[in-house]
């Protein structure tokens, strides 16, 4: 137990471990008050992300009260649904906003059923395993007869997408179960080729929880030990100082490795014998890559050209990938971009080139530093999972396509092979999420947020989401109500205590939905007669009891509350077998389950689709927004929207905000670009293009690449009179379009802007 978890310093005060997506803290509460968070005992690197923890949970932006906008409360032919964001909410007692948010939800299903709402979270509101927003909101609309639900995640749609045409299995199976541990790494890796870095800053955050932050302190021993580290990005701050730098054009990723693929294939440096035991289409891949198709060999040189990486940096780096042993790592950042499913496909084809696909420390692995966890070896547990119940409504839309949603009710799609329809959706119940921070081209968000007849959120803090509602429902935030906390990628298990009283009229979700369930006549299905409190305990004993079918003690339910916190005994480099070994050593009796039963360099399942955008095997196509586009000429800068270092994704903004000189975001640039432009460090400027403008702070760095700038994500959206983001939100400027028909994920990196004073 950690020296701190049940300590008091002095009268009233008391200090609790509690566990976060950012990590576990310890929490001092003092009269009903967080008045300090600070770093785990157990943990080499926590982040600073808790120490805002206190002015957030008791901000003046907390939700006090049911509030019912103005415009929708007094009817009329619309509701006033233009008024979402700029009207004034009418604060009622419990009692009364819960009959009409019932009544709201039993029109609608009586006027337009159940296939009219949608369903909408991310899931990131707690790493507590009850009270987890998605499967709260899920479970009470399946309960009442089905929603409209989404799939994949803003992260890695294109990832989902194609990597289970190569490998044959979910991305998200093969991120966590089939890839090279930390360890492993150190032991056999001698080059690290990082496409997209591996940012320790993005890994201080992950689904449920990371404990031991351990990113870094890997690099550290890599870079120590002598691997030899390519950072092929446009920051150099996007891995451990002391890598290779290769500032790449953003986009371009696919067309350097193709290059790197001309090289193996004109040297002789190609593993043949492995391509013709454990992978098929390279004989249909080949032509395109000679320049056979359009007579454009993907040769160094035209390469270079694209890339803007020099054509003899891509023949040395080829040479020692084809000579060493070899990871290639992918970024999660490269498929949120137009064809982001591309660089993931050709990636495999270039490890699959290679041979090394199989051998310790060789091959390729995605998403390493995109958050906590991954590469960490583990022994696999069943998370605590609330069921969300059956779904009766038939019908999801790709995750990031929500604007199209529901600006087009009728209109059709293509979404990885199917040709589907955009259904009518005339309310959106959302819980545990902010869109107005993680979507894309939040202006045409803006407009399409006014097309359902109702929208209701539970909500902490007044966002911009909470402010576009017409209902919204104060819930508690972690802090204030008791729950498990567990992640399948973490070694440790947390009882999360009360620490303080519901803030305001503050409820659970549970709570809320309860009391609409039974309203609309569903109660016993959505609660099963169970509390919270005896939900969590029938969870934890289901985890218990598969915990003790492979193997692992776990302590009961009241000695963990008694005790806090333990670390099971699941982490250790004897649970991470080498990657696909067995495919490999004998892909006839361990095939894949492509429809070939080996790695897929050329599909015929994406071959039939029929998109000339993704055809059968991975391409080169040129973005419509980058800086080699025409559109460069009128807007030339590429921008780039990385995670936040100081939050994850958007919470705790509302107190960051209030730090002096904390917003507008800043905005990383080149000396070069704002010496062009009469800037200085420091300056205010308008970063903008034709669909918005935000403002910013300029920091001007040698570690970006020129002509590209950087706004991390994360400031509440908050327009001026003049529609001018005030906070320096980049999603005013990125462009809402899917990566392709394959995988119709988000494209933030496929974005140009300009920069001016302002």
């Amino acid at each position: 137990m950690s020296r701190h978890a049940e300590g008091d310093r002095g009268p009233g005060r008391r200090t609790r471990v509690t566990t976060s997506h950012w990590g576990a803290i310890e929490v001092t509460t003092e009269n009903d008050r967080v008045i300090a968070a600070g770093p785990f005992s157990e943990d080499p690197n926590p982040p600073p992300i808790s120490d805002i923890l206190p002015a957030a949970i008791h901000h003046r932006t907390r939700v006090a009260r049911p509030s019912v906008r103005k415009g929708w409360l007094e009817g009329g032919q619309d509701r006033a649904r233009a008024r979402r964001g700029k009207d004034t909410f009418v604060e009622l007692p419990w009692d009364e906003a819960l009959d009409i948010a019932g009544a709201e939800l039993q029109r609608v299903r009586d006027e337009h059923g159940n296939g009219a709402i949608f369903g909408g979270s991310y899931g990131w509101a707690s790493a507590g395993r009850f009270h987890h927003a998605l499967s709260q909101v899920h479970r009470f609309l399946s309960s009442i007869g089905g929603y409209v639900a989404s799939v994949a995640s803003y992260s890695t749609a294109g990832a989902q997408a194609i990597v289970p045409h190569v490998f044959g299995m979910p991305f998200l199976k093969f991120l966590w179960g089939h890839q090279n541990s930390w360890p492993m790494i150190e032991a056999h890796t001698e080059t690290l080729v990082m496409f997209g870095g591996i940012n320790p800053k993005n890994s201080q955050v992950s689904m449920g929880g990371v404990t031991r932050h351990q990113a870094l302190g890997w690099l550290e021993r890599y870079r120590a030990k002598g691997i030899h580290l390519v950072n092929v990005g446009p920051q150099r701050t996007d891995t451990i100082a002391g890598s290779e730098w290769l500032p790449v054009i953003p986009g371009t990723d696919t067309a350097l490795m193709l290059g790197i693929a001309h090289v193996l294939e004109t040297e002789g440096l190609v593993d043949r014998a492995f391509l013709g035991r454990c992978a098929v289409g390279y004989d249909r891949f080949r032509p395109y890559l000679l320049g056979n198709v359009d007579g454009q060999p993907k040769s160094p040189d035209w390469a270079a050209e694209i890339c803007g990486i020099e054509a003899d940096t891509i023949h040395a780096l080829a040479r020692r990938m084809a000579r060493t042993r070899t990871l290639i790592t992918v970024a999660w950042a490269l498929q949120r971009g137009q064809h982001g499913e591309q660089p993931y496909w050709m990636a495999a084809v270039l490890a699959a080139m290679l041979g090394q696909i199989g051998l310790p420390g060789g091959g390729i692995g995605y998403g390493y530093g995109a958050i906590g966890g991954v590469g960490v070896p583990l022994k696999r547990l069943s998370g605590l999972r609330l069921p969300q119940g059956d779904n009766p409504v038939d019908d999801a839309i790709p995750v990031a396509r929500i604007a199209d949603m529901l600006l087009n009710p009728g209109g059709q799609y293509d979404f990885n092979g199917q040709s589907r329809t955009y259904p009518d959706i005339r309310l959106v119940y959302w819980c545990g999420g902010n869109p107005f921070h993680h979507h894309q081209d939040l202006h045409r968000l803006n407009q399409a947020w006014e097309r359902p007849d109702t929208i209701i959120v539970h909500e902490p803090w007044w966002t911009a989401t909470a402010k576009r509602a017409d209902i919204v429902f104060p819930a508690t935030t972690p802090f204030e109500r008791e729950d498990i906390g567990r992640s399948p990628n973490d070694a440790y298990l947390f009882h999360m205590d009360r620490l303080i009283e519901p803030v305001g009229e503050a409820r659970d979700d549970y709570e809320i939905f309860v009391e609409l369930a039974h309203r609309l006549g569903h109660g016993e299905i959505f609660s099963e007669g169970r509390t919270a409190a005896d939900w969590q305990r029938h969870l934890y004993d289901r985890f218990r009891q598969d915990a003790a079918r492979h193997g692992v003690e776990t302590p009961g339910l009241d000695e963990l509350r008694q005790r806090n916190w333990v670390e099971l005994p699941i982490e250790g480099a004897e649970f991470a077998p080498v990657p696909l070994a067995d495919f490999r050593e004998d892909p006839a009796a361990n095939p894949l389950s492509t429809p070939s039963g080996r790695i897929e360099i050329f599909s015929e399942t994406i071959a039939e689709f029929g998109y000339d955008e993704c055809p059968g095997h991975p391409v080169w196509n040129a973005p419509d927004e980058w800086l080699g586009a025409p559109s460069a000429a009128t807007h030339p800068l590429h921008l780039v929207s990385p995670q936040p270092g100081d939050k994850l994704h958007s919470q705790m903004e509302s107190a960051l905000a209030d730090i002096e000189g904390a917003r507008p975001m800043p905005v990383i640039m080149n000396p070069e670009d704002a010496r062009a432009r009469t800037i200085s460090d420091g300056d205010m400027v308008i970063v903008f293009n034709d669909r918005g403008r935000c403002r910013a702070r300029a920091r001007l760095s040698d570690d970006i690449r020129e002509r590209v700038v950087a706004i991390s994500t994360g400031a509440w959206f908050d327009p001026d009179d003049e529609d001018i983001d005030r906070e320096g939100n980049p999603n005013v400027l990125t462009r809402d379009i899917g990566t392709s028909r394959i995988g119709q994920g988000c494209t933030a990196h496929t974005t140009l802007v300009d920069v001016t004073r302002a």
